[in-house]
């Protein structure tokens, strides 16, 4: 982690002053101001202008009702999408200036989800490798970081094991050294305990504060989880692609 690496850029990083929920001198580490995204030539609009910002090394999660908004939202902090309008940044850079999605992602994201995207024909081992394919780190000390994040995952005797023989908290684990394995500024997390039993959740929970604790890392969390979201620093409510009136700006 450290200073943002996006590629080359089209011309000079802005700074922009702090917006409306932030603290006075404390510019949010993420943040998205009046975010749209529409879909079917703007027949459907699944976030509706939506301003959110997020401190660094805060934990904040999106709750909702299923159609609000929250995965959309994923998919534009991570660049897996682009807004029909708005802006958003991190640390400061602008979004729209960074030339390679793909590398920046890699660098800078990393991706945790509710059905794991393991690829099946690699092992857990393999499956934290793969995300460096790309970043241009060296392969001895890149192996030696999956082994040792396996191994702090309490998955040190199933390296060599396919998903297929993992049990739902291992695969999440696998999942989560995956996106810490390039070291990232910030893990977004998709319903990431929505398919484990109440104690493989918890596990999860505790491994994403101890790695939290560890090393300065945001994360920002969807899910549909009370006993989840509790865990949070931050709440954020979302209901029709904005912030829910109900609920204002956070929890």
């Amino acid at each position: 982690m450290g200073a943002l690496s996006t590629g080359p850029v089209a011309g000079p990083i802005a700074v922009f002053a702090p917006f409306a929920g932030e603290r006075a001198g404390t510019p949010s580490f993420l943040r998205a101001e009046r975010l749209v995204l529409e879909f079917d030539d703007g027949g459907m609009r699944a976030l509706d202008g939506l301003d959110v910002h997020v401190q660094r090394n805060e934990f904040v999660a999106v709750v909702g009702p299923s159609g609000c908004g929250k995965s959309s939202l994923l998919n534009l902090l991570g660049l897996l999408d682009r807004p029909t309008s708005g802006r958003l940044f991190l640390d400061g850079q602008s979004y729209d200036d960074i030339a390679d999605a793909a590398l920046f992602r890699r660098r800078h994201v990393g991706f945790v989800f509710q059905s794991f995207n393991l690829i099946p024909t690699l092992t857990a081992l393999e499956n934290v490798l793969v995300a460096t394919v790309g970043t241009g780190a060296s392969r001895a000390p890149v192996r030696e970081r999956a082994h040792r994040l396996l191994a702090d995952l309490g998955l040190h005797a199933r390296l060599h094991h396919f998903p297929s023989q993992l049990s739902g908290g291992e695969r999440q684990r696998v999942a989560i050294a995956r996106a810490m394995i390039n070291e990232p500024d910030i893990i977004l997390a998709d319903e990431p305990t929505g398919s484990l039993d109440s104690a493989s959740a918890v596990q999860v929970l505790d491994l994403l504060a101890g790695l939290r604790a560890a090393a300065p890392l945001t994360v920002v969390m969807v899910t549909h989880d009370a006993g989840v979201s509790a865990r949070a620093d931050r709440i954020v409510h979302l209901r029709d692609g904005r912030l829910d009136p109900a609920w204002g700006a956070a929890s």
